[in-house]
């Protein structure tokens, strides 16, 4: 179980990152997408992110 939640929360956290960075304009991948130069995308991948961080920080609490 720890390692599934690991997984997932890297995971979570590359795609509030990605988001973000596609709202701010940064990265242009995918070409066709629609989060890009959208403002609102900068807040809400953080969050994203954010909760990304603490399913990594609740799976290394974790005990074996």
């Amino acid at each position: 179980m720890k390692a599934i939640m690991l997984v997932l929360g890297i995971v979570v956290l590359a795609a509030g990152v990605l988001f973000a960075l596609q709202g701010g304009g940064i990265v242009h991948w995918p070409p066709e997408s629609t989060m890009l130069d959208q403002r609102e995308w900068i807040a809400r991948g953080g969050v994203i992110a954010l909760i990304g961080l603490a399913l990594i920080a609740a799976a290394r609490r974790m005990r074996r």
